[in-house]
């Protein structure tokens, strides 16, 4: 995880960056289940890893890429890591504790995951610390000043 660009001075921006940190770590403890051929550990794991990645794309997408979209950068990257943020709803909505490969979808899920973070860590996230002007930082943090709801 990037830590010299100065991102995590920018509150919104290290949130962000927690949340990922949290979503590989739920990721570890998932393949950790899998391995020991604990499905119905990782099925209520795999639960809390789309209500989280769902309530962090939320966050994300209206605050960090809508400020970028408004003010008329990075529009291509953008639209790319909204995307694969619908792929991934996507993937957890096709697994069904029953596959027979669910092992392999499961690990491939959470490799695309692992390189999408670095792609916002190492990529667009420091490009908005140095892009965002104050109306996109009012965007941002309107969104991130909202209450979170935490997985029952």
């Amino acid at each position: 995880m990037c830590e010299h660009c100065g991102c995590r001075g920018v509150e919104p921006i290290a949130q962000l960056m927690d949340e990922h940190l949290a979503l590989l770590d739920l990721g570890g403890e998932i393949r950790r289940h899998l391995e020991t051929g604990d499905r119905r550990g990782a099925w209520q794991l795999l639960a809390q890893l789309a209500h989280d990645l769902g309530h962090h794309v939320d966050r994300e997408e209206r605050g960090l890429f809508q400020a970028l979209k408004d003010q008329g950068d990075f529009g291509d990257a953008v639209a790319e890591l909204e995307g694969e943020h619908a792929d991934f709803d996507e993937l957890l909505s096709d697994l069904g504790l029953d596959d027979a490969d669910l092992e392999t979808r499961v690990d491939e899920l959470l490799a695309e995951l692992s390189t999408h973070i670095d792609k916002e860590n190492l990529g667009i996230f420091p490009v908005a610390v140095v892009t965002l002007g104050a109306s996109g930082w009012n965007t941002v943090a309107a969104v991130h000043q909202e209450p979170t709801h935490t997985h029952g």
